[in-house]
């Protein structure tokens, strides 16, 4: 067993990585927000903002011990209930150069912004106190067994090789499954596809993404767990796919369209980011921006797909998270190589096609627990307190109808959305809101 042994660079590299993941939950708080209409945009940033106090409860009270105590290869186990026993001193299982404490916070940001990606799919008309359970027990069931199968000392996938470096099992697939049976589940909008909906807020849109790219460097380059040279290789990946997914995605549109679009600039870099995520500490920066490139096409193509659909997935979660982490997770098999992470292992490229089928059976399960999860949870929901908000609630818009606060109180913008009412005061039920211009390429 290798010898633990404090480093100081180590452990600040790994703190850092956390404050910058958890970053990144406010940054999809403010993308996500600036893609829905004015009278619905609080209430999708506080989607993401909630699971910042709910999930960092969840995961201190249970859900590290579930995710990565010592169990058996399909569950934690309890022994670190309330972080017992998860102490100061290095814990060579997961690092031998880090306060074990430090790993159960990284690692808690990850727990924190997987099910708020998923609100995404479901925005403008799930009913907020339902979201709140829907989040804890998402994180409960679904998402901290599956952090065990992939990453968790003994874990199955973990067992058979899976390659997984930063998510993408385990975050995006997961999310983007989860996604799209939540929107299946939930229905349309009352509104969808009888009025155009568009962004609200292109600025704020942009900012998000920008947010989510810096973010990301903790998110990839914080999982090789050390200030080293692996580290350095996924912050260079990470950035290869981005920028190349951008690029990616603003052809298709000037090819498809004529024009090159901000929502869809916004849209490409962070498809890129999901797409290196399993692949970031495994590939050489060549794979990473090859890897970036066809994720782009992947989502871009469900994206148009999905919109001649009557599926009301509204911001593409699935498309951009779900099938972009397939992607990626499937082509970490193909350009993996112990050249640059003697600690990995090769994929197709490097002589092991074996790879490609571990990749494939951890895809296969975690669409299987996400899937089959996420309906029983919203189906228990629905049942008791209810999920999908009603007709005044959803036409009023849920900052109003849920939080009692409009985004834009007395604006023009918030008027125009039909938002009516007052802080404070009764609800205003208006019709349903017709946006002046057309729904540009929808986005995550």
């Amino acid at each position: 067993m290798t010898q633990a042994t404090l480093s100081s660079g180590d452990t600040a590299w790994v703190l850092t990585s956390s404050a910058l993941v958890l970053l990144m939950t406010v940054g999809l708080a403010f993308f996500y927000g600036g893609l829905v209409r004015p009278k619905n945009a609080l209430n999708t940033m506080m989607m993401s903002v909630v699971a910042l106090g709910v999930i960092g409860v969840q995961w201190m009270l249970v859900g590290y011990s579930i995710a990565f105590g010592p169990g058996n290869p399909w569950w934690g186990g309890l022994s670190w209930v309330g972080l017992q026993h998860v102490g100061l001193d290095p814990n060579p299982t997961y690092s031998a150069t880090i306060p074990l404490q430090a790993h159960a916070m990284f690692q808690g940001m990850f727990a924190i912004i997987t099910p708020a990606l998923i609100s995404g799919a479901i925005v403008e008309r799930m009913r907020f106190r339902g979201y709140i359970v829907f989040l804890i027990l998402w994180a409960t069931l679904i998402y901290d067994p599956l952090a065990h199968w992939v990453w968790g000392s003994g874990g199955w996938l973990l067992k058979r090789g899976a390659l997984d470096f930063a998510g993408g099992t385990v975050v995006h697939i997961s999310a983007g499954v989860s996604a799209l049976v939540a929107a299946w589940f939930l229905g349309p909008r009352r509104d969808y596809r009888r009025v155009p909906i568009a962004p609200h807020n292109v600025p704020l849109v942009l900012l998000g993404a920008g947010l989510l790219w810096f973010g990301w460097f903790g998110f990839n380059a914080g999982s090789a767990l050390a200030a080293n040279g692996l580290a350095a290789l996924a912050f260079v990946n990470t950035n290869t796919a981005a920028a190349a997914a951008l690029v990616t995605w603003a052809g298709l549109d000037l090819i498809r369209t004529g024009k090159i679009t901000a929502v869809g600039a916004a849209t490409g870099l962070v498809v890129g980011l999901v797409g290196i995520t399993p692949a970031a500490g495994f590939v050489t920066p060549l794979s990473g921006l090859v890897i970036g490139v066809l994720a782009a096409g992947v989502s871009y193509t469900a994206i148009q797909i999905r919109s001649r659909t009557k599926l009301d997935d509204a911001l593409d979660v699935f498309s951009c998270h779900g099938l972009a982490g397939i992607a990626g997770a499937l082509l970490t098999g193909v350009f993996a190589t112990k050249l640059v992470n003697p600690a990995g292992g090769d994929g197709l490229l490097a002589g092991n096609a074996g790879q490609m089928g571990v990749q494939l059976l951890a895809i296969l399960a975690t669409i299987a627990i996400a899937a089959l999860g996420t309906l029983a949870i919203l189906t228990l929901i629905q049942a008791t307190i209810g999920a999908r908000a009603d007709v005044p609630e959803e036409s009023a818009g849920l900052d109003l109808s849920q939080h009692g606060e409009e985004a834009y109180f007395g604006s023009d913008l918030g008027s125009a959305a039909g938002t009516g009412g007052s802080l404070g005061g009764s609800v205003v039920v208006e019709t349903f809101a017709v946006e002046p211009t057309p729904a540009p390429v929808p986005s995550v």
